[in-house]
């Protein structure tokens, strides 16, 4: 039987609700495999024509809510930033390639395949294996934007409730609430849209309201999956969904725990030298700051080395 063809469409910028999962048994996923996974999505998101909403990385499959801009989006000198970006400085841009490099950049199928490869690839040469590592094609949802985008936004982000692996969503780091929180959005990987653009919501609180949609969401019991603790909820609701200064802090302790090298910024350039053959990637790498811990910087997870 052919396949039925995919739900796509190229001249509006549209949201899609992608999800894949692994063929191989049980729960596969490292913490350093979702870590490579995660940089693959923001690396090729801002190659291609998109804007990452949302994501939540499992142990098993993946949830990714993306928008995808139409072909026509950006000029010539952000299409030769992206060329770079993919290609290496080395590649020799050229006019009459735009034309291919719009229709390739602007799909959503080439966009998920190209992670997903790219992925593979990483994941057999690190456990010496060979073969197919994802299941069947990866399923895409066409999402409208507003209440029902903010709804399968909240529904990615709580999979690591449902599934009990967490208590509060932010303390789940592949996921994009706890990328958020964790993070303060590091690198602008993702968008600060989350779904309520259209609301009449000032830019500076959306954050704070999706907070208190996916905790009075995930307070709810659907009868599949666990819910949040009531008194998580009543204790956020209190302080009005905001994160304090406390709340960031804790976040940011992982990094004294997840991190290879911590310090300051001398401290962890000296010591990536020295220690530049335990890291698989041999480009050279530079401290990213400790946000909320003032003159504080980071090198690298212990899982990655």
């Amino acid at each position: 039987m052919p396949r039925i063809p995919r739900l796509l469409v190229s001249e509006t910028p549209t949201v899609y609700h992608v999800i894949s999962r692994t063929a191989l048994p049980g729960l596969p996923f490292t913490a350093s495999d979702k870590d490579r996974l995660q940089s693959l999505i923001f690396h090729f998101s801002r190659i291609y024509f998109t804007e990452i909403i949302g994501f939540c990385l499992m142990d098993n499959h993946f949830h990714l809510l993306v928008r995808m801009l139409p072909r026509d989006y950006g000029d010539e000198s952000s299409l030769r930033q992206r060329f770079k970006l993919a290609y290496g400085d080395k590649a020799v841009f050229s006019l009459e390639k735009i034309p291919d490099l719009r229709k390739k950049w602007s799909s959503l199928s080439v966009f998920v395949k190209e992670i997903k490869q790219t992925f593979s690839r990483y994941y057999n040469k690190q456990n010496g294996r060979k073969g197919y590592l994802w299941g069947d094609r990866f399923k895409s949802v066409i999402v409208q934007d507003g209440r029902t985008l903010v709804n399968c936004l909240a529904y990615i982000d709580l999979n690591p409730v449902r599934a009990n692996i967490v208590q509060c969503p932010e303390d789940y780091r592949w996921s994009s609430l706890g990328y958020h929180a964790q993070t303060s959005n590091r690198e602008e990987g993702l968008s600060l849209d989350l779904g309520m653009a259209d609301w009449g919501i000032e830019p500076g609180d959306r954050f704070r309201k999706y907070r208190e949609f996916v905790y009075e969401t995930g307070a709810l019991d659907t009868g599949k999956g666990a819910t949040l603790d009531q008194k998580l909820v009543k204790r956020e609701r209190k302080k009005g969904y905001k994160l304090t200064a406390a709340d960031r802090l804790r976040y940011r302790t992982r990094y004294f725990t997840d991190s290879g090298i911590i310090g300051t910024k001398e401290f962890v350039a000296r010591h990536a030298k020295k220690f530049h053959d335990h890291f698989a990637c041999k480009r050279e790498k530079k401290p990213r700051k400790v946000e909320g811990l003032e003159g504080m910087f980071s090198l690298k997870r212990i899982s990655d080395l």
